[in-house]
Parts: C-alpha cells; structure tokens; sequence
C-alpha cells in the first residue's frame, strides 16, 4: 500500500510514504499542488493553464504541462520505487479524458482532516457540548503550520482554495473562542485575543470577544480602550462607525449590564 500525503495548512508539503515529492521549480510546484487541491477529481487542461500562467498561456500549454507532469512521475517513482515498485506513476498522477489527477489509494491531506474535525466541533457546540466542542476546534486549528499554501505563488483555484481554508480557519478560532468564553475561560483568553484583534483590526466578531474577556477579567477600562481603537480603526479605514451591535456592547460596558457576566451569555446573542 502507497501513501500519499498532501500538506495545505502551510507550506505546501507531499510525500509518498514519507518522501517528498514536491519540487523546487515554481511552476511544477503549482501544478502539483493545484492537483492536491483537486482531490482526486480530474483538473482540465484550460484549468491547469489558467493556474500555471495566471490566464496568459503560452503557445501550445499543454507541450509545457506534459513536460511537467513527466517530472513529477519521475519524483513519483523515485518515491515509490524504494519500497513498492510495482507502483506506476503513471496511475498515481494519472492522465484523464481533458487533464490530469493524482490517483492513490491512501491519501491524507491535512485540510480535509481539518474540516473533518472543525464539523465535528460545530456539531458538539450546537448540541451544547461547549467542551467537547472546544477541544474538536483546538485538535483542529493545531493543524495549522502558517498560511494556506504559504510557499505556492497562486492565482485562480489556488488563491480560492487558500482564501477559503483561512476563512473557516477565522471562523474555527472565533467558535472555540466563543464556547470558552461559555465556559468562564475568559482571563487566559486577553493575551490570544490581543494578538487576533491586532492582526484583525477591523474584525468586529474578535474584538466583541476581547471586550467581553477583558470585562469579565475586571478590565473594564481596557475594555472600552478595545472599543476605542475599533471605531478609530472603522471610521479611518472604512469610514463608517462599528455595528449596532458592537456600540450596544459599548453601552452595557459603561452601566454595567449584568448580563455580560452571565456564564451563558453568548456573543450570538447580540
């Protein structure tokens, strides 16, 4: 049995039973990701060209992308042949009716385990299982190694594919956030949640987190402080003054709202 597996969460990584096959050579690279991407499904040739050449391809693309499909069977079977050289790479990046597709009978790719794993969490939170979910969540953003697909120059399917994963990253982070808050989690929460809201200035959801954290720390004054440098931040870059929400937020930190200290309080209920 052949092991193929895929790394998105990062850097782009793949190996075949624990060698690498990803090459050095950009456009190579692109093109093999845009297959791990593809997930067994078949990628067209006008989809591979519109990736390697950002819409611009040369004369006669597919000379060029049979060259590099040749090169990558060759780290294939410089792979496989180590241990089960019975294997054709020609099955494993295999040729199909309009493209080509990786083909492997084991394959693990670190996103799809992610998603996997952030449903389940979801599923946990919504049956009110605020630890479990928790937990789910946490297994699942550990995943991560940095960007999406850090080290491939993208543009068309992979800049989709890498923009995505990154959303449900964000929104991954902020429902386990959520549930601990739930849990009364909020003081070991301040230091994360000061680092997300300065590498999202203008993320309304984190920063009603940070000031709930903040206030039920007894931080109140920090709290109005996070408030503060939001709305400087919305009406200079955007022009416009936080939500309803968040200025409702606003006010039941100045008097005090006893719900904000409430257990069961949640950031949806706004």
């Amino acid at each position: 049995m052949v092991y193929l597996d895929i790394g998105l969460l990062g850097p782009f990584t793949a190996s075949v039973d624990g060698v690498s096959i990803v090459p050095s050579a950009a456009k190579q690279r692109r093109l093999l990701a845009l297959l791990a991407v593809g997930g067994g499904r078949e990628m067209s040739m006008a989809a591979i060209a519109e990736e390697l050449w950002e819409g611009c391809p040369p004369a006669g693309p597919s000379a060029a992308v049979q060259t590099y499909v040749k090169q990558l069977r060759q780290r294939i079977a410089a792979a496989v042949s180590r241990r089960t050289p019975c294997v054709d790479p020609k099955e494993v990046l295999s040729r199909g009716h309009s493209g080509y597709r990786l083909d492997m009978p084991d394959v693990r790719v670190d996103a799809r385990v992610f998603e996997r794993l952030v449903r389940e969490g979801e599923q946990a939170i919504g049956r009110g299982e605020d630890r479990q979910g928790a937990l789910l969540l946490s297994d699942a953003l550990t995943l991560w190694r940095g960007q999406a697909l850090s080290d491939v120059r993208s543009s068309g399917a992979l800049r989709a594919e890498a923009l995505r994963l990154d959303e449900v990253r964000l929104a991954a982070v902020q429902s386990r956030i959520d549930a601990e808050l739930r849990l009364g989690q909020h003081a070991h929460l301040v230091s994360e949640l000061t680092a997300l809201t300065t590498l999202y200035p203008l993320q309304e959801n984190l920063h009603a987190q940070f000031i709930v954290a903040l206030y039920r720390s007894g931080r109140p004054s920090q709290a109005l402080e996070a408030f503060r440098r939001l709305r400087e931040a919305s009406v200079r870059e955007l022009g416009i003054e936080p939500s309803r929400r968040l200025q409702e937020l606003h006010r039941w930190v100045l008097t005090g709202e006893p719900l904000l200290d409430a257990p069961s309080y949640t950031l949806t209920a706004f």
